[in-house]
């Protein structure tokens, strides 16, 4: 099992401080990632070529929440979300944070490398600013097409009702 690749946030940024300090380029990116689909993987797969360690950042729960992304979400309790994310093999690290920004995580994170999907203007992506002012570098990872988790809950909602 992959659970020892889940970390507390705080003990992220003692890791990703240290590796920094070895040299290493340290990914981040960051998302609900409510039920996992293609364009998820394809992103961290993507995403860890980039660099030599991907740290992926979940929602918490009451995060989720905060983002209003509907009365029924998150659909995965941050736990299995967690636990689903630290099992794909490009992935070395998982942790989960609280605020509905992401942006004292990538402040205080500091990644050498930021990315998000390409839905995100250029100028939309959270913690550009903090990431580049530091040496770091913005990747925007073009959107698998047809992937969503919202079209999954929908496509369900009508095969099965939503009391099923």
């Amino acid at each position: 099992m992959a659970i020892h690749k889940i970390i507390p946030l705080e003990a992220a940024y003692q890791l990703v401080d240290k590796l920094k300090r070895q040299g290493k380029r340290v990914v981040f990116t960051n998302g609900c990632f409510d039920l996992i689909h293609p364009g998820h993987t394809r992103l961290f797969q993507q995403a860890r070529e980039l660099g030599d360690v991907l740290v992926v950042g979940v929602n918490s729960d009451a995060s989720v929440r905060g983002l209003h992304k509907g009365p029924d979400r998150p659909i995965l309790p941050e736990n299995e979300r967690a636990e689903i994310i630290a099992a794909l093999e490009g992935v070395d690290y998982v942790t989960i944070f609280d605020t509905v920004s992401v942006l004292p995580v990538v402040e205080r994170m500091l990644p050498s490398i930021l990315v998000k999907g390409a839905t995100w203007g250029p100028t939309e992506v959270v913690g550009r600013e903090a990431v580049e002012a530091a040496g770091g570098k913005v990747v925007q990872i073009p959107v698998a097409a047809g992937f969503s988790t919202t079209s999954i809950v929908e496509a369900a909602v009508r095969l099965f009702g939503r009391d099923s």
